[in-house]
């Protein structure tokens, strides 16, 4: 009987190691994805604060364009 509790034990164990072999392999891509993702973000973050100066400068000259025309209001 304490052979058979044993090999039952070992089973169980032998089942738990696989089964955290399996999480540890899900966790290691899910940690590439999150990684791909925070590049991607932080490409899109730098992209935005570029769009933003152009958008910035682009305002700037049109208010020049409109003073210059006597277009604005002020």
């Amino acid at each position: 009987m304490t052979e058979n509790m044993e090999n039952l034990v070992l089973e169980h164990l032998r089942g738990i190691r696989g089964t955290l072999a399996d999480h540890g392999e899900r966790l290691d891509r899910i940690d590439l994805r999150l990684s791909t993702i925070e590049q991607t973000l932080g490409g899109l973050y730098a992209l935005s604060a570029s769009d933003r100066d152009a958008l910035t400068h682009l305002t700037r000259r049109v208010e020049r364009i409109e003073q210059r025309l006597s277009l604005s209001d002020a």
